[in-house]
């Protein structure tokens, strides 16, 4: 590309936006976490044990969040001038960190479940008062939290991962507080296993469709919104250009896109012209702001030489 295309610095990434507010729910969600393990323990009730199950995955994914977007954020301040080997930067790391929140919500919900398959034959006292007191408390705690990252989750996807565990966690509060008043009202103590599993059977599908996002984009997948078919019918439309070959899209993370591709075209036509069209067309029907392309004349040879 010549001296007069400019490639723009963009806005800030989502998460980035974004880590106020994901700072303000660690703290809330890892000081009340704390209180609902210790009460979980003192009331012998595995609902409420659950509930702090999650909240503890969400303190640890909350801080994976956190860390991913700082690290994040300390490579992309670093001078243009410094060298790295990370040439993309550290931006996947918000990816990883949504896929190993994903892992932890999966491990919890299995733990959950055979732990409340075990209850079920085996129904220990549980005390229900206190059991209500720390649920209605820790509803609290997550609706605040879950206000929080509401706006997040819609453009990054390492929130969302945060702001899903929390969402399991204000879903679980609820059951807790159900089971909580069967249990006093009616002395039903099968309740508490039930919702507890209810609450892991609740997350699975929610945590299997961000560990697939995470990993489409670990696997460097095109974007679900991109049809690649479309894009290289588009291309090939842009005047002095008569086939595209190696074209590739993907996400680096969240609002993130970048796309490559080799655009050939007649002997003799405006390179300038093409890349302006090309890159045109990637920003205003895609959304993709980042693109890399290599305008070769139709005379030129030696692409074919690369097999993969």
């Amino acid at each position: 590309m010549g001296g007069d295309h400019d490639h723009g610095t963009g806005l800030a990434r989502a998460g980035e936006r974004h880590r106020g507010r994901l700072l303000a729910a660690f703290f809330i969600i890892g000081g009340f976490f704390i209180v609902e393990a210790v009460a979980g323990f003192l009331t012998n009730s595995l609902a409420l044990l659950s509930d702090a199950g999650h909240m503890l995955t969400d303190v640890i994914g909350l801080g994976m969040a956190l860390a991913a977007i700082q690290l994040a954020s300390r490579f992309e301040a670093r001078p243009a001038t410094v060298r790295s080997s990370h040439t993309f930067g550290l931006y996947r790391l918000e990816i990883l960190a949504a896929f190993v929140n994903a892992l932890l919500l999966f491990g919890v919900a299995i733990w959950v479940l055979v732990e409340a398959g075990r209850r079920l034959f085996d129904e220990p006292e549980v005390l229900g008062v206190p059991m209500l007191i720390v649920a209605v408390l820790g509803l609290v705690a997550n609706l605040v939290a879950f206000a929080l990252l509401r706006e997040g989750s819609k453009e990054s996807l390492n929130i969302e991962g945060a702001y899903l565990e929390v969402l399991a966690d204000t879903v679980g509060s609820v059951g807790v507080i159900i089971a909580a008043i069967l249990l006093e009202v009616f002395g039903w103590a099968w309740v508490d296993p039930v919702i507890g599993a209810l609450i892991g059977l609740w997350i699975l599908p929610r945590t299997w469709r961000l560990g697939r996002r995470a990993v489409r984009v670990l696997l460097q997948a095109a974007p679900e919104h991109v049809d690649l078919d479309a894009l290289a019918v588009g291309l090939e439309s842009i005047d002095g250009v008569i086939e595209v070959h190696d074209l590739h899209v993907w996400t680096l993370t969240s609002e993130m896109d970048a796309a490559s591709a080799h655009l050939v075209t007649v002997d003799g036509a405006d390179g300038h012209g093409v890349l302006d069209q090309a890159r045109h067309l990637l920003n205003h029907e895609y959304g993709i702001a980042h693109g890399t392309f290599q305008v070769e004349p139709g005379s030129h040879v030696g692409c074919e030489e690369v097999t993969w």
